[in-house]
């Protein structure tokens, strides 16, 4: 579903994209086309009600002129051609054969083949009358209806009328009216004329003025509104498709223009180079400077690099990375290319030293179309590259590659299997004891996550990282807080010597107000007392809600819980949390007995960490202990409790038990541990896989794994 809405707007985009000017231009041609013909109906329908308006007198003088001849040739009278020519002039009588047998007049003539102007009855005058227009002389020109067309000479004499034309005098309009049905059975062919008055002309030419100036008013409105169309599409696509700083592509134009690119028939045999370049630290920056001092520094970034590269390459800017699309044939080719560019990019103020990191993933050729090109993931893909580098803060160039790619697939695989691992309890807990070093009795443990599978069981180092980036760990404290005590209390009904067990719960979980009450529900929900669980946390929470964080830890307290710091000494801050942290619990990084070129300066530090530990009623926890040395220091340095290989590894709850009943000497197994050379590899080995034992849990900093959305930089 999201896919197809991402189709959808991808070919919203498209279709504004698109210049449709042409269409435009036909359209407005159709459309002034139509008023035109509008127009001319409506000014032939003006000229057609003006001829018969006019052509009542006309039709009037005609019928006299048939009634005259009726009564002159009535009863046998014989007709009196000479008296009836001085009554009517320009008039022909024509008998049932189509003979002339009376005319008068010579001016025009109409054929058998015309169509007359108006065909009235017998009703009104008592003759069947048609009405012709005069073929050779008059003032209007034909109607569409009009058969005839108009000769060289109507249209001399009409030029010549219109040229001699008196308004004040008005102008004559001649017409032939045929009278069929007198008394003899002949037919009169008469010409008459009509006086078109000064008035009706005026009005016909303000009419035709009128109608000329609506033409030309709709084609102006017509016209403006088609340029304004044009200049508003062109501003949508500036603001759709261009980026406001480079003022040329921005990441919308950057997918469409390379998908584009990508899938062309005759572009399937090249191979290009999809790229993510970022500019690190750019924030930073516009810190120091301004945002606008930074938008001038970007436009310089992309003109450089839009200077170095070919001109059929595709080069975007969104927020301060560059997406490019690099045509190649070589792919050493392109490494020296992009790392051409940082070099200039680096450079590109000499005031200020820029680093610019660079992914790229690789676009290969292919024996057809490339279909359903997807852009955005070879992106995200360089991105993934890209983000391998981010922790270094140097340029550099990485490559997408098939262990990314298979990085990537374990997320995806472990994010669809998190809540079924829940809900079918594959989790283990295992536990690790922590031993008093004076007198090697059990003094407390750490519970610690496995994930068991078909396969095996997974460290945590494998799939913690993960659960913190989507915020699934929120579960994973819930669901080992629940186990933990579900098993405490059951050791307890059974008489054994449980101690203390710390779970630890995520910085992540922190930032939740009622996070203290969650873990006194859990823990009451199971029946297990509150002092035999203690909840461990690392020193970074205390950068997230120092006044959260401080709240939920006199929470706990006031409940029955202990609580405890983790990884004491790895941090960059870890007074500054100890003045303000009220701690049950001080543990020690392992960091601090891994081997040192001073081992005098490392018991110095140590000793003193644990005295200020007990200035501040905290019991101390050293953790990755492997050496008896090790084990005998801390033990004359008075250190509480001893967490690492020399006493056990974490084993699984049926093991613990045997621990707390006391079935293994943690001398013999501690002094085994520390001498068998081959053993203490197999555990530095599990330590390295599972980030050692000090971060083997639910906190697992192990095989440091980031994602971040292509789109985003690291910065």
């Amino acid at each position: 579903m999201a896919t197809k809405r991402k189709n959808n707007a991808k070919q919203r985009a498209l279709k504004l994209k698109k210049s449709h000017v042409v269409a435009s231009v036909i359209c407005l041609l159709f459309v002034l086309i139509i008023v035109t013909i509008i127009e001319v109906i409506a000014f032939a329908s003006f000229e057609a009600h003006m001829e018969f308006s006019t052509s009542e007198n006309g039709i009037r003088r005609a019928v006299n002129a048939a009634e005259l001849y009726d009564a002159m040739t009535s009863d046998g009278k014989e007709f009196d051609k000479a008296v009836f020519d001085k009554t009517v002039s320009d008039y022909r009588v024509i008998d049932k054969d189509g003979n002339i047998i009376y005319s008068n007049g010579d001016k025009g003539y109409i054929d058998d083949g015309g169509r007359p102007i108006m065909n009235l009855g017998t009703v009104d005058y008592g003759y069947k009358i048609k009405v012709y227009r005069d073929t050779t002389i008059g003032f209007l020109p034909p109607t569409l209806d009009n058969e005839y067309e108009i000769d060289a000479q109507s249209i001399d004499v009409f030029d010549n009328i219109m040229s001699n034309l008196d308004l004040k005098d008005g102008v004559d309009i001649s017409f032939w009216v045929s009278l069929e049905g007198l008394k003899d059975g002949s037919t009169m062919i008469y010409r008459s004329q009509v006086m078109v008055t000064s008035t009706d002309l005026i009005f016909m030419v303000v009419f035709t003025v009128i109608i000329a100036l609506i033409i030309l008013l709709m084609t102006i409105i017509l016209i403006a509104n088609f340029i304004s169309g044009i200049v508003n599409q062109r501003k949508m696509k500036k603001l759709l498709f261009m980026d406001p700083v480079s003022n040329d592509h921005n990441w919308i134009r950057f997918i469409i223009d390379g998908e584009e690119l990508l899938g062309k028939r005759f572009n399937a045999k090249n191979t290009y180079a999809v790229v993510n370049l970022v500019f690190i630290k750019y924030r930073s920056y516009v810190l120091c400077h301004s945002v606008e001092e930074g938008e001038e520094l970007l436009t310089k970034v992309y003109q450089t690099i839009r200077e170095n590269v070919g001109k059929k390459d595709i080069v975007a800017r969104t927020s301060s990375s560059f997406p490019m699309i690099l045509r190649y044939t070589d792919e050493n080719e392109v490494r020296m290319k992009i790392q051409s560019i940082i070099s200039k990019l680096e450079k590109i103020d000499p005031a200020h030293k820029f680093t610019f990191q660079a992914g790229i993933d690789f676009v290969p050729a292919s024996d057809g179309r490339r279909k359903d090109v997807h852009l955005e993931r070879y992106y995200n893909n360089a991105c993934s590259a890209r983000i391998t580098l981010s922790d270094s803060g140097e340029s550099g160039i990485a490559v997408f590659d098939k262990k990314l790619l298979n990085d990537q697939k374990w997320i995806d695989k472990i994010t669809e299997m998190q809540q079924a691992a829940i809900d079918n309890e594959d989790f283990l807990v295992y536990y690790q004891p922590k031993y008093d070093p004076r007198t090697n009795v059990l003094a407390g443990a750490e519970a610690l996550i496995r994930w068991k599978t078909k396969d095996g069981l997974i460290p945590p180092g494998k799939f913690i990282p993960v659960f913190e980036d989507s915020g699934f760990i929120t579960e994973i404290d819930h669901y080992m807080i629940r186990h933990v005590a579900r098993d405490q209390k059951q050791w307890t009904d059974r008489g054994l010597n449980c101690v203390p067990v710390s779970v630890n719960v995520s910085r992540a979980h922190f930032v939740e107000p009622d996070l203290a009450e969650q873990i006194r529900d859990i823990v009451d929900s199971e029946g297990c007392p509150h002092n035999l669980i203690e909840i461990e946390l690392t020193e970074s929470a205390f950068f997230d809600d120092k006044d959260a964080l401080l709240n939920t830890i006199g929470r706990l307290q006031t409940y029955g819980f202990t609580v405890s710091m983790d990884d004491f000494g790895s941090g960059y801050s870890s007074l500054n949390s100890l003045k303000d942290l009220p701690l049950n619990v001080l543990k020690l990084d392992a960091g601090f007995f891994r081997g040192s070129d001073d081992p005098e300066r490392e018991h110095i530090v140590v000793a003193e960490a644990i005295r200020l530990a007990k200035s501040l009623n905290m019991k101390t926890v050293a953790e990755g202990v492997e050496e008896k040395d090790q084990v005998d220091f801390l033990a004359s340095e008075g250190c509480d409790m001893i967490q690492g290989f020399y006493y056990a590894r974490p084993m699984p709850s049926d093991d613990y038990e045997i621990r707390m009943a006391g079935g293994t000497d943690p001398d013999m197994e501690g002094t085994g541990s520390a001498s068998d050379v081959s053993t203490q590899e197999e555990i530095r080995t599990e330590t390295e896989n599972t980030n050692s034992d000090a971060t083997d849990k639910t906190d697992a900093k192990d095989e440091e794994t980031t994602t971040e959305p292509a789109s985003e930089e690291n910065n």
